[in-house]
C-alpha cells in the first residue's frame, strides 16, 4: 500500500514567497564573493527540499545568519590621544603606570596609522607612469616610480617598504606576473594592482591566483582607480590598528581592569564586547557546533559579532586564566588561533563553515594569574601589570567614585548624607581587606540602603547627615576584619609572613612547634611541594649552622619539628615563605619571641642567600592593612621598593638582608 503526503499549495506557496525575500534581499547586500557562492549554493539546496521538512528551516536560518553578520561595516577609530587620556583620566583615579602603558600603546598603532600611505608606480610608459605619479601624488600619497620589474623590485628588496604597488602586466627586463611573484616572496603585506592594456581572462585568473588584490584594464578610469586604492589602504590601515600584541590586563579583582578596557573602547569609538569566559570548557561554546548536530548554534565569537554589528570591535576576553579543559576539548587552546593576528583573519566556526576575518578586532584579555596561561598563548599576550589600590588611593576612589554613585543607585541624590575621612577609613580598616574596591563598594551601598530607610522611616528634620567612623560602627555592626599583627602578642615560633595571591596581598602567620623525637620534619596546612621544599631546605641549613645561632650541635637528633600554616582548609605554595620559615624556626629553637609587628619574605637557598620575590607592592600594601609596622626583604628587591609611590612606603620601616644570617640579626633587632 502507497500513501503519498498531499501538499499544501498555500504553505509552498508561503515557503517559495520566503526564498524569493531572500534573493532579494542578499541582492541589494554587498557580500564577500564567498559569501555570495555559499549563499547561491544552500538556495540552490532549498530548492529540491520540501519546504515543510526540517531541513529547509535548517537552511533559511543559516542564510539569515550569514546575510546578518556585518561583512563591511567598521567604526571609525578616534585617534585623539589627549581625548582618550581624558576619558581614562575621568574615570579613574590613580593607576599612572597603566594609563601611560595603554597610551603608549594607542599611540604607536595612532602613530602607524597617520604615516603617509606608500605607493609604487611601474609601468614602461613615461607618460602613463608620470600621470599616475602626479595623479596620486595630489592626493597626499608617498608615490614612487619605475620603468620596469626589475627596477621595482630592486627598490622593495632595498628595504622601502610600500603599502601598494600599481603595476603594468607586459614590460621589458621582467614582466608584472614574474615581479608579483617575487613582491609575495619578499614583502608579503604589498598589495599589487595589476593594470594592463592586454587583459585577458588568463592572465587575470593568473594573476588572481598569485596573490594580485585586484585586475583592471587600460584605459583605466582615474576614480575608479582612486577608489580601489582607497580601499587597499583603508583595510590595511584597520589591520595595522589591530594588529600587534594583545593587551592583556593582570592584577587581583576589583581594580580596574574591565572598567579600562570599556574606557579604551569609548575613547577609540569601537563598539565594545564583554565575553566572561571563566567556566568555559567545550570548543563548541566558542566556536560553534557543525550544522549536521541537532540544535546547532554558531559560537559566542559568531553571536557578538552580529550583536555588535561591526567587523572592528573591541573585545574583551574576561578572566582568560579561568577557561577549564574537558573531553570536548581545550578552548584555551583556541584563543591561540583568535588572538594570532597571522590566522585570525582566516577564522573558522563550525557552524558557520566559511571563513571569517578577525584581524580588525581589537583584543583585549583580563586575568587574575598569568601563570596558568600556557606558554604558547603567554607569548601572544602583552602584560600590563594592575596594582593594587593603597588606603589612600581606596579613601580617594571612594570620595569621588564611589559614594557619588551609590547616592544616586539608591535615590539619595536630593537627600545625601556626607561621608566624612574617618568614615570612609573606617569602612576600609575595619570592614574590607581587599586589593581593590568592590568590597568598599558594597559597604558604601549597604550605609546608602540603611540610610534611605532611615530617610523614609523618621521625619526630615532627623535624617542621616554625617557619615563618620561612630556612624559606620552603628550601621554596619561588629568589625568584620581585625589587624592581625598589631593586635597579636610576642610569641616563640610563630612570624608573620607576607604572600601574594592572585587577589592581591596576603599576611601568613608561620607557627613552628617542637618536640621530644627522632628528627622528623612534619609539615601541615595544605602546603604545595615548592613550599615544602622551602620548609625542608630550612631545616637543613639551621642543621647545618647551628653554631652561627648559638645551637647545640646535636639538638636535632632528639626532637621532632612540627611547622604549620594556618587556614588548612586554603592551598599553599611558593618559594617566598622560606625565609619566615627559617626565622620560625631560630625563634623557636633559641627560645626567642618573634615580634608581630614584623614581617619577612623572601627565598631561601641551601647556602643561606635570600633570594628576590614578586608581588612587593601588594606585600607591603598587606602588611599595612595588618598593621605590619616592619618589614624585612632581600637586597635584591630593592630597586622594586625604591621605585613605588610614597603614600605605599609610607609609616613603614623597610629593611633589607642578604643572608639568613643578616636578616635573623635584623629582625630579633626589630623595634
Amino acid at each position: 500500500m502507497f500513501f503519498k503526503h498531499k501538499e499544501d499549495p498555500s504553505r509552498l506557496s508561503e515557503e517559495r514567497s520566503l526564498l524569493d525575500d531572500l534573493k532579494g534581499k542578499i541582492s541589494t547586500l554587498r557580500l564577500p564573493g564567498y559569501v555570495q557562492s555559499q549563499i547561491e549554493v544552500e538556495i540552490a539546496k532549498l530548492h529540491k527540499i520540501d519546504p515543510l521538512a526540517a531541513e529547509f528551516s535548517i537552511g533559511t536560518a543559516y542564510i539569515d545568519l550569514l546575510v546578518s553578520l556585518p561583512w563591511y561595516k567598521n567604526t571609525i577609530d578616534n585617534l585623539d590621544l589627549n581625548r582618550t587620556e581624558t576619558i581614562l583620566d575621568r574615570r579613574h583615579y590613580g593607576l599612572v603606570q597603566v594609563k601611560e602603558r595603554v597610551l603608549e600603546f594607542l599611540a604607536a598603532k595612532t602613530l602607524k596609522s597617520k604615516q603617509k600611505a606608500r605607493l609604487l608606480v611601474v609601468d614602461d610608459e613615461d607618460i602613463a607612469r608620470s600621470n599616475l605619479q602626479y595623479f596620486f601624488a595630489r592626493q597626499g600619497y608617498s608615490v614612487q616610480s619605475a620603468a620596469n620589474g626589475k627596477e621595482a623590485l630592486a627598490r622593495i628588496e632595498q628595504n622601502l617598504f610600500f603599502d601598494a604597488v600599481i603595476t603594468d602586466l607586459k614590460m621589458d627586463q621582467m614582466d608584472g606576473l614574474v615581479l608579483l611573484e617575487n613582491i609575495t616572496k619578499v614583502s608579503p603585506e604589498t598589495n599589487v594592482i595589476v593594470v594592463t592594456g592586454y587583459a585577458t581572462v588568463t592572465s587575470a585568473v593568473d594573476a588572481l591566483r598569485k596573490g594580485a588584490t585586484h585586475y583592471l584594464s587600460k584605459p583605466v578610469q582615474l576614480d575608479e582607480l582612486k577608489k580601489i586604492v582607497q580601499e587597499v589602504l583603508e583595510q590595511k590601515k584597520r589591520l595595522h590598528m589591530s594588529k600587534g600584541p594583545v593587551l592583556c590586563f593582570n592584577g587581583p579583582p576589583g581594580t580596574g581592569k574591565t572598567s579600562i578596557a570599556k574606557a579604551v573602547a569609548t575613547a577609540l569609538g569601537r563598539k565594545f564586547i564583554h565575553f566572561y569566559t571563566a567556566g568555559v570548557r567545550d570548543e563548541s561554546e566558542i566556536r560553534g557546533h557543525r550544522r549536521t548536530y541537532v540544535g546547532a548554534m554558531p559560537g559566542r565569537i559568531i553571536k557578538e559579532m552580529i550583536r555588535a554589528q561591526v567587523m572592528n570591535p573591541c573585545f574583551l576576553l574576561d578572566e582568560i586564566d579561568k577557561v577549564g579543559m574537558d573531553f570536548h576539548g581545550d578552548p584555551a587552546a583556541l584563543f591561540l588561533e583568535i588572538l594570532d593576528p597571522e590566522q585570525n583573519h582566516n577564522f573558522m566556526d563550525h557552524y558557520l563553515d566559511i571563513p571569517f576575518n578577525l584581524s580588525n578586532t581589537m583584543f583585549i584579555a583580563t586575568a587574575n594569574d598569568v601563570d596558568k596561561l600556557s606558554r604558547p598563548l603567554r607569548d601572544r599576550l602583552e602584560f600590563i601589570d594592575f596594582p593594587s589600590y593603597s588606603d589612600p588611593e581606596k579613601k580617594m576612589i571612594a570620595k569621588y567614585y564611589l559614594v557619588p554613585k551609590q547616592l544616586e543607585e539608591n535615590g539619595l541624590i536630593d537627600n545625601p548624607p556626607e561621608f566624612t575621612d574617618d568614615g570612609l577609613e573606617k569602612i576600609i580598616d575595619d570592614y574590607t581587606r581587599e586589593a581593590g574596591v568592590r568590597s568598599l563598594s558594597r559597604e558604601i551601598g549597604n550605609v546608602c540602603r540603611k540610610a534611605a530607610r532611615l530617610l523614609l522611616k523618621t521625619e526630615k528634620d532627623e535624617q542621616l547627615r554625617s557619615v563618620d567612623g561612630e556612624m559606620i560602627s552603628t550601621l554596619l555592626g561588629p568589625r568584620k576584619f581585625r589587624h592581625e599583627a598589631a593586635e597579636g602578642d610576642d610569641r616563640v615560633g610563630v612570624v608573620t609572613s607576607l604572600v601574594w595571591t592572585e587577589f592581591g596581598g596576603e599576611i601568613m602567620f608561620v607557627e613552628a612547634l617542637k618536640m621530644r623525637g627522632s628528627n622528623q620534619l612534619i609539615l601541615t596546612g595544605s602546603l604545595g611541594e615548592v613550599l615544602r621544599e622551602s620548609a625542608q631546605t630550612a631545616v637543613s641549613y639551621m642543621r647545618s649552622k647551628a653554631h652561627l645561632f648559638e645551637l647545640p650541635e646535636d639538638l636535632f637528633d632528639h626532637i621532632d619539628i612540627h611547622i604549620h600554616l594556618p587556614a588548612g582548609a586554603v592551598s599553599k605554595d611558593g618559594p617566598s615563605a622560606g625565609a619566615a620559615i627559617a626565622v620560625a624556626l631560630v625563634s623557636l629553637l633559641s627560645e626567642r619571641s618573634a615580634p608581630r609587628q614584623t614581617a619577612v619574605t623572601g627565598e631561601i637557598t641551601l647556602t643561606g642567600q635570600l633570594l628576590p620575590v614578586g608581588g612587593i607592592r601588594e606585600k607591603i600594601l598587606a602588611a599595612r592593612r595588618g598593621g605590619v609596622k616592619h618589614v624585612l626583604l632581600p637586597s635584591q628587591n630593592r630597586e622594586e621598593v625604591s621605585a613605588l609611590p610614597q603614600d605605599v612606603t609610607e609609616a613603614m620601616i623597610i629593611s633589607f638582608a642578604d643572608t639568613i644570617s643578616s636578616l635573623v640579626e635584623c629582625y630579633f633587632l626589630s623595634p
